[in-house]
């Protein structure tokens, strides 16, 4: 099956095709081609995308849920719902986030992340965003910067058995990920042990000092959770994990951009400084995104939505109820460049994945994971792994 998506701007990784076309064949991209050229084409279906912008897929790599479900006590079907939501909304992949809670319920979730992964496998045709794999967010964080997470299910390290205690998902090729605050007892050396076991080890919900943030990037952390939020602010004479995060040009940071988490003027500041070149986006969305402004029972307590803003029953913000696509929109507005976008939110995701070789973008012989936007910036489709769907 070739499909053949022409008249459009393409963002490659190093330019803008100003007018192209992208020929799909099956779950690849065979070839991608400028308009001007004279090369006859050979397609069993052809759209024409009259002059919207092909992007890579986005890659959501934390998230809690949407349109009413929890990733912490889903099931496969469940997640099913969560993939056909976030593929509307231009997402081809994401990887489920988990909050510190009973081993009993992380269990169960990668149980139905692993189903879910052993379906879509078999799908090949499937429409709804890949699951990767699993996030954990914590439960070896600070408790001093525990944000909306439950202190109750925070660990400290003790060796091997507290890693063997974290169960893992059961398919090949499965990320996992894991946000640590390097400054609790045994972070550093957890982070050793997590990334001999080809762990994921991003910092966050951290007091941390930069001399104890040194040897965690030393261990194998090289990413940083919201940059930002549930982390020590930046003081003029005690910098901590924020102002380390600026300097450390290898180290990648991802941010909620959603207006509330971090100011907009916020946002430029980090677009101007640190660049696309190590920003991600994610949405941190909880089982309300999609579900609109009410009163919701999430993680055992109520949250409330009022105005997009989230907020637990101590006041503080209980992640957001936005999507990829809204944090695309929200950088766009804020003078990131298309070209910008294709990094933040899917080729830097990717490598940090390690999958940057099968997607994150617009190359021949990489997985067709793309999204077309209109003009307004709203989806017009979205092809995941060659498959074409419709918001």
């Amino acid at each position: 099956m070739r499909i053949l998506l022409r008249n459009a701007r393409i963002v490659l990784p190093d330019s803008v095709l100003n007018s192209g076309a992208v020929l799909i064949e099956d779950e690849r991209i065979l070839r991608i081609i400028d308009s001007a050229s004279a090369e006859p084409l050979d397609a069993d279906s052809v759209i024409d995308l009259k002059g919207a912008i092909v992007l890579p897929g986005f890659i959501d790599i934390h998230i809690h849920g949407a349109v009413g479900v929890d990733v912490n006590n889903a099931s496969a079907s469940d997640l099913l719902c969560v993939s056909e939501f976030l593929a509307s909304k231009g997402v081809t992949a994401w990887l489920p986030t988990l909050v510190p809670a009973p081993v009993e319920q992380y269990e169960a979730a990668t149980a139905a992340i692993g189903e879910v992964m052993k379906q879509q496998a078999a799908d090949a045709t499937s429409r709804g965003a890949r699951v990767l794999g699993v996030h954990y967010e914590g439960p070896f964080v600070n408790s001093q910067q525990c944000g909306a997470l439950h202190r109750e299910y925070f660990r400290t390290f003790g060796g091997a058995a507290d890693v063997d205690s974290i169960p893992r998902v059961q398919n090949d090729g499965a990320v996992h990920m894991m946000t640590v605050a390097p400054e609790v007892e045994g972070g550093v050396e957890l982070i050793r042990e997590l990334r001999a076991r080809g762990c994921i080890v991003s910092i966050g919900h951290t007091r941390a000092t930069p001399d104890v943030l040194d040897e965690a990037k030393a261990a194998g952390a090289q990413h940083m959770t919201h940059f930002m939020n549930a982390m020590s602010p930046l003081h003029h004479r005690a910098p901590g994990p924020v102002g380390w995060g600026l300097l450390n040009d290898d180290v990648s940071l991802d941010v909620i951009a959603d207006g509330i988490h971090l100011d907009p003027m916020m946002l430029k500041v980090l677009l101007r400084t640190v660049t696309q070149r190590r920003l991600a986006l994610i949405s941190d969305a909880i089982a309300a995104a999609g579900m609109g402004d009410g009163e919701y029972e999430i993680w055992g307590e109520k949250i409330t939505v009022e105005n997009g803003r989230t907020r637990n029953a101590r006041g503080s913000i209980a992640g957001s109820v936005i999507t990829m696509l809204d944090a695309v929109q929200t950088m766009l507005t804020l003078g990131a460049s298309e070209s910008d976008i294709a990094r933040m939110a899917s080729l830097n995701p990717a490598r940090l994945l390690g999958i940057d070789r099968e997607c994150g973008s617009i190359e021949e012989g990489k997985r067709a994971d793309l999204v077309v936007l209109n003009s307004h910036g709203e989806v017009q489709l979205t092809v995941n792994n060659g498959a074409v769907a419709r918001p």
